[in-house]
C-alpha cells in the first residue's frame, strides 16, 4: 500500500480526485506520523487532530455529493505560528503571546481553508521571526530532520522541517529576510517568497513591515505553485497588497517540465554572492548546478551587483526599526501574558516594563533596543535614513541586472545546516547566514530555494536560490520547474528521497492542545 505521507500533494490531488484514496486517510496517516516522531524533530507548537479530521471528513462529503472542489481540497497543511488562526493558538514563537487565540483568520489561512485544505497544526518559529535557526523560539528549537543536532533553519524552521519530515505536504511560512528559503535550502525543500504585495500579509503578526512576505514551502516546485495559487492575489484588508492580476502559477511550473524549457535562458550568476565565507561543498554543487544549465542550453552571464555588499547593513538597521514600532503594541494590556512587578505601585507603564521583560527574549530585545536607538532624535537620518538610501541603489542594482537577464542565481545560504549552539554567542555571525537571501526583501523581488544537492563534505542539503523581476512570479516557476528536473534527471532520483527515515518514538505523548 503506498506511504501517502511520502506522496506530492500534485500526486495527493489526483488520488483524491479519482477517490483513490480519501481526505480522512490522507489526514490521518499524517497524523499518525506527526504523533510518531515530532517529539524529536519539534516542528509543531499545536496540533488540532480533532479538527484536523472533522473537516477532512467534510471535504469528503462534499466530493460525495459531487461538489467541484480546487486541486488542493482535502489536502493537510502546517501553518508557520506567525499567521493568525481563530481555532488555535497563535503566539509567534513568543512567551509574550502564550495561549493566545485570535478573533479571525489571516487572510492567507481563510484562503486555505476556502480552498479545502486541511490545517493540522501551527509550526515552530524564531520569536517574532527573528532568527535564522529557530533556537530563539521561546517553546524550543526545531530540529533538523537530516541531523537531529543541527538546525532547521529559521525563522521558519518549523514549517519547512514538517514538510521535510513528511509531517505534511504543505505548509505556509514568512520570510523578511530569508526565512522560506534558507529553511528549504538546510532541510531540502522548496521555498518561495512571492513579489513584495503579492500575497496578503493581513493577519500576519508584523516584524517589518516593508519586508514580510507570506509564502508556500512545499517538497516540489509544482507543489509551491499550487498553493500560491490559492493564497495569492489582491487583499482589500492588506493596503501593501498588490491590484494586479496574476496568472497561475502552477501552469508555469507545468510548462517549465516541457523538453528545452531552459534553452536560451539568460541565468544571471551574480558575482557578490558567491566565493569567499562560502561553504565549499555549496560552491561545488553551485558550480556544478551551472554547468547542467549551461548543457541544458541556457546562457550564463555574470552580473554585478556592487551594492549588495551593504545589503546586511541596511536590512539590520530597517528591521530593527519596524520592528521595534510593530512590538510596541504589546504592553500587557491588549494582547497576551500580563505580569506585575515584584514590588512598587501598579502604574502602567510599570507593568508594561515587567511584561515585556518576562515575555520577550533576548534576540528580541537585542533588535527592539537597536531599532528605537536606530529612529531616535538626532540618528533617524544617520541610521535608518542611510539605510533607505542603500535599499533603493540594491533595487537599481537588481533593475540594472534583469535587462541582461531573466533571472537571477546563487546559492541560497553560504553554508549547510549548523550545529546548535554553534553561532548562539555571535549575532553577526547568524545573521551573515540570510547574506544570499536578504537583497531580494529589501527590492521586494520573488525568489525561490529549490534543492541542488548534498554537500560532499557533511552530506546535508544545499539550496539554489533563483530570483526573477518583480510581478514575474510565473517566470520563477516555470524556470524553477525546469531546473528542478533537470536536476533530479541527473541524479535519478529526489533529493528528499536520500533523507535519513525518522524512526517512531514509542515514548511519544500527544501534542494535542499544547503550545
Amino acid at each position: 500500500m503506498t506511504n501517502v505521507t511520502k506522496l506530492t500533494a500534485a500526486e495527493l490531488s489526483e488520488l483524491l480526485t479519482d477517490r483513490s484514496v480519501s481526505s480522512v486517510e490522507v489526514t490521518r496517516a499524517h497524523l499518525d506520523h506527526i504523533a510518531a516522531i515530532d517529539t524529536d524533530v519539534h516542528a509543531f507548537l499545536h496540533v488540532a487532530r480533532d479538527a484536523a479530521l472533522a473537516t477532512a471528513a467534510r471535504i469528503d462529503a462534499r466530493r460525495a455529493a459531487g461538489d467541484e472542489l480546487g486541486p488542493l481540497a482535502g489536502i493537510p497543511i502546517a501553518i508557520k505560528d506567525v499567521l493568525a488562526t481563530l481555532d488555535m493558538p497563535s503566539t509567534a514563537g513568543s512567551k509574550i503571546l502564550e495561549g493566545w487565540i485570535p478573533p479571525y483568520d489571516a487572510t492567507v489561512v481563510k484562503r486555505v481553508r476556502d480552498a479545502g485544505l486541511i490545517p493540522l497544526g501551527k509550526t515552530n518559529m524564531d520569536e517574532f521571526a527573528m532568527g535564522s535557526s529557530t533556537e530563539f523560539s521561546a517553546y524550543g528549537p526545531t530540529h533538523n530532520p537530516w541531523d537531529f543536532d543541527r538546525i532547521p533553519g529559521g525563522s521558519g524552521g518549523g514549517s519547512a522541517a514538517a514538510v521535510s519530515s513528511f509531517q505534511a505536504p504543505l505548509a505556509l511560512g514568512s520570510d523578511t529576510g530569508g526565512s522560506i528559503r534558507q529553511p528549504a535550502a538546510v532541510t531540502g525543500s522548496v521555498g518561495v517568497k512571492p513579489t513584495y504585495g503579492g500575497v496578503s500579509r493581513y493577519g500576519s503578526i508584523a516584524l517589518a513591515s516593508s519586508l514580510d512576505q507570506v509564502g508556500p514551502v512545499t517538497r516540489t516546485v509544482l507543489d509551491a505553485a499550487l498553493l500560491h495559487d490559492v493564497i495569492g492575489g489582491h487583499d482589500p484588508l492588506d493596503s501593501t497588497s498588490l491590484t494586479d492580476s496574476w496568472p497561475s502559477m502552477a501552469a508555469a511550473a507545468r510548462a517549465g517540465l516541457a523538453d528545452g524549457a531552459l534553452k536560451g535562458v539568460r541565468v544571471g550568476v551574480i558575482k557578490e554572492l558567491n566565493g569567499d565565507g562560502f561553504q565549499a561543498g555549496v560552491s561545488q554543487r553551485f558550480t556544478e548546478t551551472l554547468a547542467l544549465l549551461s548543457a541544458a542550453g541556457a546562457e550564463i552571464v555574470e552580473v554585478s551587483a556592487p551594492n549588495f555588499e551593504y545589503a546586511i547593513a541596511a536590512y539590520y538597521l530597517i528591521l530593527p526599526a519596524e520592528a521595534s514600532s510593530n512590538l510596541a503594541r504589546f504592553d500587557s494590556v491588549r494582547f497576551g501574558i500580563r505580569v506585575n512587578p515584584d514590588e512598587g505601585p501598579l502604574t502602567s507603564e510599570r507593568v508594561m516594563a515587567a511584561t515585556r521583560d518576562a515575555g520577550f527574549g533576548p534576540e528580541v530585545k537585542r533588535r527592539i533596543i537597536l531599532g528605537t536607538y536606530a529612529l531616535s532624535a538626532g540618528y533617524y537620518d544617520a541610521y535608518y535614513g542611510s539605510a533607505q538610501k542603500v535599499r533603493t541603489l540594491i533595487q537599481r542594482d537588481f533593475e540594472a541586472a534583469f535587462t541582461k537577464v531573466d533571472v537571477l542565481v546563487s546559492p541560497s545560504a553560504p553554508t549547510t545546516a549548523f550545529k546548535f549552539g554553534e553561532k548562539m554567542s555571535d549575532p553577526m555571525a547568524m545573521y551573515l547566514n540570510d547574506v544570499t537571501t536578504i537583497p531580494a526583501n529589501l527590492a521586494g523581488v520573488p525568489g525561490m530555494s529549490l534543492p541542488m544537492g548534498l554537500a560532499p563534505e557533511d552530506g546535508l542539503p544545499v539550496g539554489l536560490q533563483i530570483m526573477a523581476p518583480a510581478k514575474q512570479d510565473a517566470r520563477l516557476y516555470q524556470v524553477g520547474a525546469a531546473i528542478e528536473a533537470m536536476l533530479e534527471a541527473s541524479w535519478g532520483h529526489t533529493l528528499l528521497s536520500q533523507a535519513p527515515e525518522l524512526a517512531p518514538n514509542d515514548m511519544f505523548t500527544s501534542t494535542e492542545g499544547a503550545v
